[in-house]
């Protein structure tokens, strides 16, 4: 672990993770964007599949590049930087947040691994099984659910 509080996957040091995306920002700006730093492999661009934003970008996508050395100098640059007057945030993908940093209001959420128990016949080597990260997804998918739920102005406490 490094000392900014990240876990670092040595496999995938040339793929970026860009988040924070506004939602104007399609994938030919973010290959614009991302392309002076060097030579981009792949790009992912996430959109919403089904519910009422299907359709709609999810504010995120994925980068690789060629490599590694291109990753770390994009992510010198465009960490912070504005884009349609949001700051990106650019990380590794592999990285995984083991603290929230951020402002945001909406309250931690410890990553599955992190909070996970084993049960007595469980596998030590620390991999889920398949049912294990089937019932992970589902959990992730209704906590995402819950968070885009319209609320009700008539519960609002002001």
């Amino acid at each position: 672990m490094d000392t900014n509080g990240f876990v670092v996957d040595e496999k995938s040091e040339s793929r970026l993770y860009v988040g924070n995306l506004d939602l104007r920002i399609n994938e030919a700006a973010v290959i614009k964007m991302f392309s002076p730093y060097g030579k981009i492999i792949s790009e992912d661009f996430l959109w919403h599949t089904r519910g009422p934003k299907k359709g709609e970008p999810r504010g995120y996508a994925f980068i690789q590049y060629s490599s590694k050395e291109e990753a770390e100098l994009a992510r010198e640059k465009m960490h912070g930087r504005l884009a349609c007057g949001r700051p990106l945030v650019v990380r590794l993908a592999s990285e995984k947040l083991l603290e929230d940093t951020s402002h945001h209001h909406h309250p931690k959420r410890l990553l599955p691994e992190a909070n996970r128990t084993r049960s007595a016949s469980g596998s030590s080597s620390g991999q889920m099984s398949r049912d294990e990260r089937v019932a992970a997804i589902k959990n992730k998918l209704k906590a995402l659910e819950e968070d885009e739920k319209p609320r009700d102005p008539k519960k609002l406490k002001i």
